[in-house]
């Protein structure tokens, strides 16, 4: 796996120590001085530092390509390393789109928040109450409400595992899959009771909150998120299902010893919970809003937050902010060939979204340990700029 966060914040010490030596060089030979830095650029230096290091390591490993854009005090900082795809091998650029994996879900959310602001549907309501089907197709063992869908509590089954054990990768890539399917694939595996609601990841829990908001609005939900987010902020490179945009950067995963393009496989490319593509400073742009109050209500972006000694709210992850003793919202997300993180701090001003292309390897049950990485880079990164 290579170093760990530890060892990258000794390269990300080296490389400053090397740079103070050069200035001191610099004033030995009588060459102008520059400027006296401010207290914080140190910090900034080992930040940025870091963030190339990872990247280095990245790129060393196979990745074809790592993208980071960070927001602070007014100021953008952005790296770019490797190429859009292994064929033509073309330079990344910092504006190309990637795979956002499970960072969807915040969007869908909105949507789903926006009709809570509105009355017109309820967190503690009943699914079926919206989705009829969702008790005669899925035969949950209790009720179940709106909230535990959006807080991954539900304990439905995800539908990709039947998905994945009904063919090889290449064949099931290429099979598109609605919303009801998707549901269908789910209720294939036992649903069992459980005792307490405790976080248990399900891709189909947005399945059915997407399936929900498009009863609701009467359009199909990649319409509402248009509406909704995409389009009232700008959001030009995110977008759910579509052709895969030309300047999009490709991820890939090894199956067989044979190299295969995971950039838009048809049953991801509409999936409510991991299929959307986007750029880094789409992302940053839609959290810096959500936080800022720009999409919903006040009270409705706090209920997102969740509780206090929650750290995963409504489609929010949250992180310590060491420089205000605050939090940092966001999401990690991870799908195969990609991994992907945002974190916000509270006020929307400090913001890092970051992502990589995998070294093209075999696909990883459950979580690639390569995103917790990304997660831990980051807020080390984010709690050295204050």
């Amino acid at each position: 796996m290579g170093p760990r966060p530890s060892a990258l914040w000794k390269q990300a010490a080296a490389v400053l120590a090397a740079a103070l030596l050069v200035a001191g060089a610099a004033a030995c030979t009588g060459e102008p001085r520059p400027p006296d830095p401010t207290p914080t650029e140190p910090d900034r230096a080992v930040a940025f530092a870091l963030l190339e290091a990872f990247s280095d390591r990245m790129i060393g490993d196979g990745a074809p390509a790592v993208l980071i854009d960070v927001r602070y005090g007014g100021r953008t900082w952005t790296h770019v390393a490797g190429v859009r795809n292994l064929e033509a091998r073309e330079p990344a650029t910092a504006s190309d789109p990637i795979r956002i994996g499970g960072i969807t879900e915040s969007i869908v959310a909105v949507s789903v928040m926006k009709l809570v602001s509105e009355g017109k549907l309820g967190l503690d309501d009943q699914a079926a109450r919206y989705l009829p089907e969702f008790g005669t197709v899925l035969h949950p063992p209790g009720p179940v409400s709106v909230r535990q869908l959006l807080t991954h509590e539900s304990g439905l089954p995800d539908f990709t595992g039947p998905l994945l054990a009904s063919g090889s990768w290449e064949d099931v890539a290429d099979r598109p899959l609605s919303l009801e399917q998707q549901l269908a694939l789910a209720a294939t595996v036992p649903w069992p009771a459980r005792l307490a609601r405790v976080f248990n990841y399900s891709r189909t829990d947005y399945a059915a909150l997407a399936l929900i908001v498009e009863r609701l609005r009467g359009r199909d939900i990649a319409e509402v998120l248009a509406t909704d987010t995409t389009g009232p902020l700008g959001l030009a490179s995110t977008r759910l299902g579509g052709p895969r945009p030309p300047d999009m950067v490709h991820g890939y995963i090894t199956v067989g010893g044979t190299r295969l393009d995971t950039s838009m496989p048809a049953w991801q490319a509409e999936t409510p919970a991991s299929g959307m593509a986007s750029s880094l400073q789409d992302i940053n742009r839609f959290y810096s809003a959500l936080l800022r109050g720009g999409l919903l209500p006040p009270d409705t972006v706090t209920a997102m937050k969740g509780g206090y000694s929650q750290y995963y709210g409504l489609a929010l992850r949250r992180w310590n902010n060491t420089c205000n003793n605050r939090f940092y919202y966001g999401l990690p997300g991870d799908t195969d060939g990609y991994g992907t993180v945002a974190m916000t701090s509270e006020d929307g001003s400090t913001q890092l979204a970051m992502a990589v292309a995998y070294p093209p390897e075999p696909p990883t049950l459950g979580v690639n340990p390569l995103v917790t990485e990304l997660t831990e880079v980051s807020q080390d990164a984010l709690n050295s700029l204050c």
